[in-house]
């Protein structure tokens, strides 16, 4: 497709395009590992939002051309079902309470069959006069107080207002709640289907994800299968356990378990909600006595008996504190804090040793890792049992509704295959798996720095695998082109402090690199040499756990993928893809909050400063949390035209913005905000020069899915399918686009941004912006 672009000035109105449609126009060859196929599309929303209208004719906002070898394919499920043609019209009614601060859904009950009458009307044209001028009042009792409740027409629901989309989804939620699952943010599970792993103490619950929106022709129902992962172990376990451990290792307690659950998401079971656990109260206990909002007492124990008829048995364990997460109409508000027994706090999600182990991630991908059409079949299974329970049934009837029985099937296309070249190699991309790692290995990288200046720093234990990495390193780098002299070898203590005061005493404006060959991945330790070498000494660095390199079958390898990562980080390049786009820039933007300073907000920017998309321009901003779109935008921006003149002799004529990090409900505000930053920056750039501007927005958390079918069986769509026809918005020049999990360049500004947000808190120092150092 070819998203539209800004003229350069107001007196050209002419509506220049770039091509934005070429999944083989991103460069990511040059992140190992970044095109390796998942089989997910991307949504992206490109940049005509900013002109104020939409082209009317949709086919031309359907790509047209993608060069030799395009191939189709048609006949192509997906997890949507459209929704029929509803024979009713509907309005809006507002209710009132008086007084207000009550449970409505207890009153709402009250008058059901009351209620049910006027919120189906039909489409007579009697009723809805009489609508329009009645206004109904009824009382209810709601302990032992009288309640007026008022019903009175507001409005018409039109088949284009956004308030019937709304209306729509509610009652889709409904449904679901009739079908007995449970709501755990903001997706729906079958708790009694969960599926126990008890050889991991892990317990699977299956569920659903699912939205109904208008598309280009119908409104339609998107759902995928979900999975909701918690632990057999509440956290008052964990703190058992610890107690246990530490009297045998005599560590902290406190400290231990503070370490273990603070910042963790627990999930507690008597009401289907998740947590954040944010501190430890020691002092508090179940025991407790607190004021409820009708300003009675009572002690926590008693309220979870009486609230939810769960009994608490230790009732001398800590109290977890959760802040809560308000919505930003109450986060003015003063809030107290949520307290939670760790007792009935489930523990949620996977710690890093599960992580690592084998038999646990095997296990889980058996039971979540679904193929197409096991996908496909669970889907299927969970529309055939709403459309044939009862309840459900009459529930749709009422408001006359109904769904088609299967996918929908369209045809879309495949972008032809990419070439990688590398050195004087070319070779193809192999579109079954978008991987060409294999061949990358056998020959000269596109550009490479000799290394003749660095330093490996070890500790005693870890000295024979320091020097393993080191002869490893000088077998693989002459293939590559790589000059390599050894390095110089630094034993140090296993302490941060250390790392520091050897790196103070060797380093020198000459180093090229620094390796740390480190004894575990605690993250203090690799913060604290990140932050040293990124802002005090900025150097280029590469941190290996030792327990990596143990393996000889596995060495060379390894070997291969750190050589391939330094080279970048000093400056040279792996290999690359031409983009059919002369005298382009292309820029990324992503953002992530601080984890240490939850006010702050790191966003990301990284532009591309030569043709290859080989050398790139890096800087971030931190700003106040909240702030998702970005401030400062016009001096990244400078400094990366700035950069890219030098490096070429003249300004890029086109300009392709990738936009990560923003949801459907902030593109107003982008496109208010953060566009005009950029533009206005152009402007006063490139005075009366002509320019072109394109701006993307990448979605990559989306819940459409894609299959193909083949000889009669469903398949993953093929690397460079793309999808911008059924699917797409009227308002949007949007298209999906596999398998890429996002493009290069806001790939780039994720890293650059997490690195920040989460090892080193403060901004790069700034002779790094022209290095890749944050891979």
């Amino acid at each position: 497709m070819e998203p539209m672009t800004l003229p350069a000035s107001p007196e050209k109105s002419t509506q220049q395009t770039v091509n934005g449609d070429c999944s083989h126009r991103y460069p990511s060859g040059h992140l190992p590992g970044l095109s390796k196929g998942i089989h997910l599309g991307i949504r992206v929303s490109s940049s005509h939002l900013i002109l104020g209208h939409h082209l009317q004719d949709s086919n031309e906002r359907q790509g047209q051309d993608s060069g030799p070898g395009q191939s189709t394919w048609s006949d192509t499920p997906q997890t949507c079902y459209a929704w029929s043609r509803c024979s009713s019209e509907h309005f809006n009614i507002h209710v009132s309470f008086i007084p207000q601060n009550l449970v409505k859904s207890n009153l709402h009950s009250s008058h059901r069959k009351r209620k049910a009458k006027w919120l189906s009307l039909a489409s007579q044209e009697e009723q809805k006069e009489h609508l329009s001028f009645q206004k109904t009042e009824l009382a209810s009792h709601f302990k032992d107080q009288l309640v007026k409740v008022t019903i009175e027409f507001s409005s018409e629901l039109t088949p284009t207002s956004p308030d019937r989309l709304r209306y729509y989804n509610i009652l889709f939620r409904k449904i679901l709640k009739i079908m007995k699952l449970r709501q755990v943010g903001r997706s729906y599970y079958n708790k009694e289907k969960a599926e126990e792993i008890r050889q991991h103490k892990l317990e699977i619950w299956p569920g659903y994800v699912t939205s109904i929106l208008q598309y280009e022709n119908s409104m339609t129902l998107c759902a995928d299968v979900n999975h909701k992962l918690l632990r057999m172990e509440t956290a008052y376990d964990l703190i058992m356990r610890i107690r246990e451990d530490a009297k045998k290792k005599g560590i902290d307690v406190k400290e231990q378990v503070s370490k273990e659950l603070v910042g963790s998401i627990v999930f507690t079971k008597f009401n289907n909600k998740t947590y954040r656990v944010d501190a430890i109260n020691w002092k508090e206990t179940p025991k407790t006595i607190f004021k409820k909002s009708d300003g009675t007492k009572i002690t926590f124990m008693e309220y979870y008996k009486k609230q939810y008829n769960v009994l608490v048995t230790d009732l001398n364990q800590p109290l977890l504190i959760s802040k809560g997460k308000w919505k930003k109409s109450q986060q003015d508000t003063q809030h107290e804090p949520i307290m939670l027994v760790p007792e009935l706090c489930h523990l949620t999600g996977l710690t890093n040793t599960m992580r690592k182990d084998y038999g646990v991630m095997r296990d889980l991908a058996a039971s979540t890792r679904l193929n197409p059409e096991v996908r496909q079949q669970k889907l299927q299974n969970f529309m055939n049992a709403m459309q044939t329970d009862e309840n459900v049934k009459k529930e749709l009837q009422l408001w006359d509704f109904k769904f088609d029985a299967k996918f929908l099937s369209f045809t879309g296309r495949i972008l032809k295959e990419v070439r990688i070249f590398q050195g004087k190699r070319m070779f193809d991309s192999h579109p079954q798996s978008a991987e060409w790692a294999r061949e990358t290995r056998s020959g000269p990288l596109l550009s490479v720095k000799s290394l003749d200046n660095w330093l490996i720093l070890y500790t005693k234990k870890n000295y024979g695998a320091a020097c393993s990495l080191m002869q490893s390193l000088r077998r693989v780098t002459p293939t590559m082109g790589i000059a390599i002299r050894d390095a110089k070898m630094l034993e140090v203590s296993d302490t941060v402090n250390s790392y520091v005061t050897v790196l103070k005493k060797h380093d020198s404006s000459n180093t090229q690199m620094v390796v740390c060959v480190l004894s575990s991945d605690r993250k203090e330790m690799y913060d604290g040499i990140k932050k040293y070498l990124c802002v005090n000494c900025p150097i280029p660095s590469q941190c290996v756990v030792a327990r990596t390199l143990d393996k000889p079958q596995t060495l060379m390898t390894i070997a291969t993928k750190i050589a391939q990562q330094m080279n970048c980080k000093m400056g040279g390049a792996l290999w690359k893809v031409k983009t059919g786009l002369q005298n382009a820039m292309f820029i990324g933007i992503d953002c992530f909050h601080d984890v240490v300073n939850r006010r702050k907000s790191i966003a990301g920017f990284v532009a591309s400063v030569n043709e290859d998309l080989t050398e790139w321009f890096s800087q971030c901003i931190i700003q106040e949390s909240g702030q998702e779109l970005v401030n400062g935008l016009r001096a990244c921006l400078q400094e990366a035209l700035k950069l890219w003149y030098e490096r070429n002799s003249l300004l890029p004529y086109s300009i392709i913005v990738y936009r990560d990090g923003v949801g459907d409900g902030q593109l107003q505000a982008l496109i208010d905000y953060e566009i005009p930053q950029i533009v206005s920056s152009l402007k006063s750039i490139f005075n009366s020069q002509n320019f072109k501007l394109t701006f993307i927005v990448v979605k990559k958390r989306i819940n459409t899915r894609f299959f193909v079918e083949s000889q009669g069986r469903l398949q993953n769509p093929l690397p460079g399918t793309v999808v911008d026809v059924e699917l797409t918005r009227r308002e949007w020049y949007d298209f999906f686009i596999g398998v890429i999990r996002v493009p290069a360049p806001c790939h780039y500004a994720h890293k650059l941004a997490y690195l920040v947000g989460q090892s080193i808190h403060e901004e790069p120092h700034h002779s790094l912006s022209n290095r890749l150092f944050y891979l």
